[in-house]
């Protein structure tokens, strides 16, 4: 074996790597926009799941029978902003306060003072401090109920939360975005430096500026095509992991909107990397011979 056949081997050995190094970069990239993205798509998902765990209390009257309890369970069950209800007996408040709080009140009270209630879980769009107002206003209307108690400071912490992650998110993704395009330019940029003798050569035996440029451009979108499919494998793993792990999320549950991002991710990275070799190659096809070495 010759030392040029060697000298030969470990320059395309070095190339491949340079090139997998790129396509891993662009991939690491492409993963942080794509799960920046699913993030954003399900942060709305993730706010809705918190917001349907809330629940009014309407406490009823001992003079509530049993007939007119469930009516008003009926009632509730039809309305747009019931998600779900649970009736809770006083007896089942006395045994849930003896376990919470460790003392039995009935030992010196003699009675029960505790009222039947019933939970109300609303939906998420309904989990507002001005529509709970709305809802309590009408519900107490009803004869049979007593009082209605929730906490309104975790109503509007719980909007106010959702609000500012929402914001926050959007500025985030926004420089994310950027510096991905950047980091992306940038790698493929220094690849295509590493060839800028090759490209003057090419140029001055007279090959045309496309046909200089097409392999380049066939070589990066090729990169980006392999970057953006590992990217799209590694957000599955993931996503199917939370999923099995949070179930109740949904986090795989809208199907076409995930194979959408997926597929955005899939032409971002195609399309990033074709416009940044695009340029680049431009650029050192209009330098002279002696700008090269600078």
């Amino acid at each position: 074996m010759t030392k040029t056949s060697s000298f030969e081997k470990y320059q395309k050995r070095r190339l491949r790597l340079s090139y997998l190094s790129v396509a891993i970069s662009i991939s690491l990239v492409l993963f942080l926009l794509g799960l920046l993205g699913m993030l954003i798509y399900h942060t709305k998902n993730i706010s809705n799941h918190f917001k349907e765990q809330y629940a009014i209390n309407i406490f009823l009257k001992d003079s509530a029978k049993d007939k007119d309890i469930a009516n008003l369970k009926q009632m509730l069950q039809k309305k747009s902003y019931t998600n779900t209800i649970k009736f809770v007996s006083k007896e089942d408040a006395l045994t849930i306060y003896k376990n919470d709080i460790g003392e039995d009140f009935m030992d010196f009270l003699g009675k029960n003072p505790l009222k039947n209630s019933i939970d109300l879980f609303l939906n998420a769009d309904f989990v507002s401090t001005e529509k709970i107002q709305i809802i309590e206003k009408k519900l107490l209307e009803n004869k049979i109920i007593d009082e209605i108690s929730y906490d309104k400071s975790l109503v509007s912490l719980l909007s106010d939360s959702v609000k500012k992650i929402s914001f926050w998110l959007l500025i985030f993704s926004g420089l994310l975005s950027l510096i991905a395009i950047v980091l992306i330019n940038g790698y493929l940029r220094l690849s295509i430096y590493a060839k800028r003798f090759t490209i003057k050569t090419m140029q001055m035996v007279g090959a045309t500026k496309r046909f200089i440029r097409k392999p380049f451009l066939f070589r990066s979108v090729k990169l980006g095509m392999i970057g953006a499919i590992f990217a799209i494998g590694a957000l599955v793993l993931l996503l199917i992991y939370f999923d099995k792990k949070y179930p109740e999320l949904g986090l795989t549950d809208d199907k076409l909107n995930l194979s959408l991002l997926f597929l955005g991710i899939f032409i971002l990275g195609i399309g990033i990397t074709w416009l940044s070799t695009f340029f680049a190659t431009r650029r050192f096809l209009n330098l002279t011979a002696d700008e090269l070495h600078y």
